[in-house]
């Protein structure tokens, strides 16, 4: 079955690779001459339906080279796992690491596809005796599987919440400590860290993540960088995204075009100032 495109055209991301990486990140491909600056992230930092993301936005404005190694649903598995990109991380004058959600990583419970991390690949012994009344075959996506672990039993599913919480913190520990160097961490929402939690469900994104564990890396990076999209930037919606119509209730999900704006103003000077030592 064909469907017409009835939204404009579907954005051309320039698909590339870096090195022997297998992920594929957004283009246009960048020169890895130094200097650059390397932007590790998910969704947010590819810049999904947006045609000119964030990192796209300082690469015009700044002298170094902006290399964007975002890449969609990642979780921090997918760079752990290889080591051309953190070879490119290692190599970058500042390395902007997005705080990403910490559903999509495999821990104690069960386990994500190595690079596309949004898919769920099974749950461990350990998952089934604790959700014993739960077939876990039927489950796709970490989302899926944990929205409805957390409406089926809630008791049982903060047991979970609580392990990627702390799987979390020690993963991104192991990032920043493997990537070394100059780097700045960025928290881009639609919400501010304190209230990651303190919602009904599973919660907003960067799922499951709170100030306490951010602040918990700050002696490991040079700064972090918390961008908060405005109510201005909200209000506007999809406008300027670029989007088919059978794309627009994802496109309706992804932070727009005025918050990557935003996103790029405080980079900027974060930026600036790590990069002058100030």
């Amino acid at each position: 079955m064909s469907y017409e495109k009835m939204v404009g055209e579907e954005l051309n991301y320039e698909p590339c690779q870096y090195g022997e990486s297998r992920l594929t990140f957004r283009g246009p491909q960048k020169s890895l001459e130094a200097p650059y600056i390397a932007f590790l992230g998910g969704t947010e930092t590819y810049g999904k339906f947006v045609p000119q993301p964030f990192v796209e936005i300082l690469d015009e404005a700044m002298e170094q080279t902006c290399v964007n190694l975002g890449y969609l649903n990642a979780g921090i598995d997918a760079f752990l796992s290889e080591p051309a990109i953190l070879e490119i991380a290692q190599q970058s004058e500042v390395t902007v690491v997005q705080i990403m959600g910490a559903q999509n990583m495999s821990n104690r419970y069960y386990k994500v596809h190595p690079r596309r991390n949004d898919r769920f690949i099974g749950a461990s012994n350990m998952m089934q005796m604790v959700f014993n009344e739960v077939d876990f075959s039927e489950f796709h996506f970490t989302r899926h599987m944990l929205g409805t672990l957390c409406a089926r039993t809630p008791d049982r599913y903060a047991m979970v919440r609580d392990e990627l919480r702390m799987a979390w913190s020690a993963r991104m520990k192991l990032l920043l400590n493997t990537i070394g160097g100059k780097i700045v961490l960025l928290w881009v929402a639609d919400h501010a860290p304190d209230t990651a939690l303190g919602t009904s469900g599973l919660g907003p994104d960067p799922l499951f993540v709170d100030r306490l564990m951010i602040e918990e890396l700050r002696p490991l990076v040079a700064d972090v960088v918390e961008v908060v999209a405005s109510q201005t930037a909200l209000s506007q919606g999809v406008e300027g995204m670029q989007f088919t119509d059978l794309e627009r209730v994802a496109a309706q999900r992804m932070l727009g075009v005025q918050a990557h704006v935003e996103a790029a103003q405080a980079l900027s000077k974060s930026l600036e100032a790590v990069l002058s030592g100030t």
